[in-house]
């Protein structure tokens, strides 16, 4: 995997958990995820337009496709995710449910997309994996009021395995152009999830009176930190993009350790060191 590729994975890392941080502290549910979207939308509509006249891409049928499919996928995965940080931690539901994707995905780029990532990447995808192990703890152990969450991540991790795969193939096959892919199923998710808007309009406005903040956050951060992704997806295989983004997971549970008060942090820089030398595995691999 090249420099360009890290620095970029490494960019939308960081503007994924941080994200992420914010729809935990909003925790708005389909509300919040139309008034984000809706929001998004609207700031990024200058450089999809610019995309179009520029880089005059192809549109067609075949690009509609995924286009709708991206909007349906990514869809479901916000309201898993949000239904997730309602009854769980940030620093349990986030790495799990991102360790989740990319295993699947890797798995998923093998054997659907005969990718052959080196040995060395594969000790590395494993490495996260058990960085992963490490911060969630051993599932078996886990309470029963802390299943259902566990169960929500997983279920939202085999979703962003589809989404990955799904995506990957549209930005390297049908090549629409990684910004427009995303702008376009962020526009899809709006209009899939208007009714809902209409008929809760009361409560779209109170979320963006207390969430005003977070749901700005989003909007911005959300779309370019998988623009990033998708760039980098353009020139290098998902089976090592797809693991390498996960080092968000340290990011990401170190603010709800932190910030959120959710854990320990001594166990999180153990689970760091793992998904560190996994990140550097991949990198040569």
């Amino acid at each position: 995997m090249s420099g360009l590729a890290i620095t970029l994975v490494l960019i939308a890392a960081l503007g994924h958990a941080t994200w992420n941080y914010l729809a935990k502290r909003a925790c708005g549910g389909t509300a919040f995820i139309w008034l984000f979207a809706s929001i998004s939308a609207l700031i990024y509509l200058p450089l999809a337009i610019g995309i179009i006249l520029i880089q005059k891409p192809i549109i067609g049928w075949c690009q509609f496709y995924f286009v709708f499919g991206s909007a349906v996928l990514h869809s479901l995965y916000f309201c898993l995710l949000d239904k997730g940080y309602k009854i769980g931690d940030l620093s349990v539901i986030y790495p799990l449910a991102r360790g989740t994707g990319p295993m699947l995905a890797t798995l998923a780029a093998v054997f659907l997309l005969d990718e052959h990532p080196s040995a060395i990447a594969l000790t590395g995808t494993a490495l996260i994996g058990l960085g992963i192990i490490v911060i969630t703890g051993n599932p078996i152990k886990m309470k029963e009021t802390a299943i259902k969450p566990v169960l929500f991540a997983i279920v939202c991790g085999a979703v962003i395995s589809g989404y990955t795969i799904w995506d990957k193939v549209a930005v390297s096959t049908f090549l629409i152009p990684p910004l427009l892919l995303d702008w376009s199923a962020n526009l899809g998710r709006v209009f899939l999830l208007a009714p809902y808007a209409l008929n809760n309009w009361d409560e779209i406005k109170n979320q963006w009176v207390i969430h005003k903040t977070e749901a700005l956050g989003v909007a911005v951060l959300c779309p370019l930190a998988y623009i990033l992704v998708l760039t980098a997806m353009t020139f290098s295989p998902v089976s090592y993009i797809a693991p390498a983004r996960e080092i968000s997971i340290l990011i990401g549970t170190i603010m709800g350790a932190k910030l959120l008060s959710e854990g320990n942090i001594k166990v999180r820089v153990v689970a760091a060191s793992f998904m560190v030398a996994g990140l550097v595995a991949l990198s040569v691999g």
